[in-house]
């Protein structure tokens, strides 16, 4: 059974953190996309940052990168490929908007399949019901502060029930089919006679089905029986978290263990933290954080920007990289974070452009960032995204691994002319424990403690 090449069209730049020594892509002309077509590894990651879009956009920027693929597909001539829509594991997304778009554009699938499991954030899906584990407890994602979302919230963790809520019945709960537990780890159903694999060969018409996993052995399962399905002609289009990724492409241990990454930072130097997420759980990682040694912390008030002043942003961004440049001469880390409460807005629009102007300022601020730091921490699954195709102005990186579990690791090119060969830490909003943050930091420091 040969490999097919897959394609992640992801909603954020957190997808691949599972996966490594492959390509990320900011841009998704076919030249580009070639290139990820193109690459050795089995699989690549186009970084569509939809998450961060108003719907009418994400659909938009998906079918884009959908019509683009078609020409790339055929001028590689690569036939055998599977397309992945990655998102949030705790089920934030334009859902079903980019399946739909998805399929309408490099359809007809035989099914779509929620898979939303993220075993290394401790995101396990249960009899179609989906969890987060907090404090070792597993809560129903439905009564976390994910589902109360203003963009994306929902009333569901039972995920036939979500289908139905999200794509307002035109998909009834009762009409999904659901992979469970037994049926991945027996390889039959309830009734012991119908193989997983023939369940998956009898899909068609771009059937709804939901699949669980709690552990990585669960989803390697059901990935060699898609994959074999796949093989005999079967056309499936996956919308899942990062941890199917990994069994879908069968990639060996990462080059440099996670515990030796430090080797990658530029002349031992300090380096440099942005911090643009406020979930609770980055709050608290931040806390953490900022009493280690080396650390200077640097709040930014982004209230500041609802401000009717034009000069408002241009005062913040001198006064924020004046602390930055004054720290990193000191031989600290300066780490850029914005201010934690939670801002109240008349409605998503404004939301949304709210987020979009906190982001242009710290874009601005990473474009400011001293020449010769040492590495870049990237707090927030859309701060990350914006990091790398703004702030840096990247068309493509190359990923090389994993720093702590669910946190990506890419080196900027040796061309790049600000920053070339920097290790850039691509860390999500919503993942690791409390120390996460910290512990990545002392990973990198590490190198320049040592010389």
């Amino acid at each position: 059974m040969t490999q097919p090449k897959i394609i992640v069209l992801d909603d954020d730049p957190t997808g691949s953190q599972t996966v490594h020594s492959c390509l990320l892509l900011m841009r998704w002309d076919e030249d580009t996309l070639r290139q990820g077509l193109a690459d050795e590894s089995p699989i690549f990651f186009v970084l569509t940052n939809t998450r961060s879009l108003p719907p009418d956009q994400a659909a938009a920027v998906t079918r884009e990168v959908c019509h683009n693929l078609k020409p790339a597909l055929a001028a590689e001539g690569i036939q055998d490929f599977l397309i992945v829509s990655r998102s949030d594991s705790t089920l934030r997304g334009h859902y079903p908007i980019e399946t739909d778009i998805i399929a309408e554009e490099l359809g007809p699938f035989d099914a779509h399949f929620l898979v939303p499991a993220f075993l290394e954030g401790g995101r396990v899906t249960r009899d179609s019901v989906h969890y987060l584990i907090i404090d070792g407890v597993p809560t129903p994602v439905h009564e976390t502060e994910f589902a109360r979302d203003s963009v994306f919230g929902y009333t569901y963790s039972y995920l036939p029930d979500y289908v139905a809520e999200k794509t307002k019945g035109r998909i009834s709960a009762v009409a999904v089919e659901r992979f469970l537990l037994r049926d991945i780890r027996t390889g039959t159903d309830i009734t012991g006679k119908i193989s997983t694999l023939e369940r998956l060969l009898n899909l068609t018409g771009n059937q709804c089905a939901v699949v669980d996993a709690e552990s990585q052995d669960d989803l390697n399962s059901f990935a060699t029986d898609a994959l074999s399905a796949a093989a005999q002609g079967k056309r499936f289009l996956f919308r899942s978290a990062a941890s199917l990724l990994t069994a879908l492409a069968k990639l060996p241990p990462q080059p440099v263990p996670a515990e030796e990454m430090s080797q990658y930072v530029r002349d031992g130097k300090p380096g440099a933290i942005i911090v643009g997420s406020h979930v609770k759980k980055t709050t608290q990682q931040l806390q953490q954080l900022l009493p280690e040694t080396g650390i200077v912390g640097i709040e930014v008030d982004v209230a500041q920007l609802l401000n009717d002043s034009l000069e408002q942003p241009g005062n913040l961004l001198t006064q924020t990289l004046e602390k930055v440049h004054a720290a990193h001469d000191a031989g600290k880390t300066p780490v850029v974070y914005t201010s934690r409460q939670e801002l109240v807005f008349a409605d998503v629009q404004t939301r949304l452009q709210f987020g979009a102007d906190v982001s242009a300022l710290l874009m601005d601020i990473v474009r400011g960032l001293p020449s010769d730091i040492g590495f870049l921490i990237s707090k927030g699954g859309i701060t990350s995204n914006d990091v790398l195709s703004n702030g840096l102005s990247l068309t493509s990186a190359r990923l090389l691994g994993q720093i702590l579990a669910g946190c990506s690791m890419v080196l900027t090119p040796a061309d790049h002319p600000q920053l070339p060969n920097l290790p850039v830490v691509l860390f999500p909003g919503n993942v690791g424990d409390a120390d996460a943050l910290a512990t990545i930091y002392q990973r990198l420091s590490n190198f320049s403690a040592q010389t």
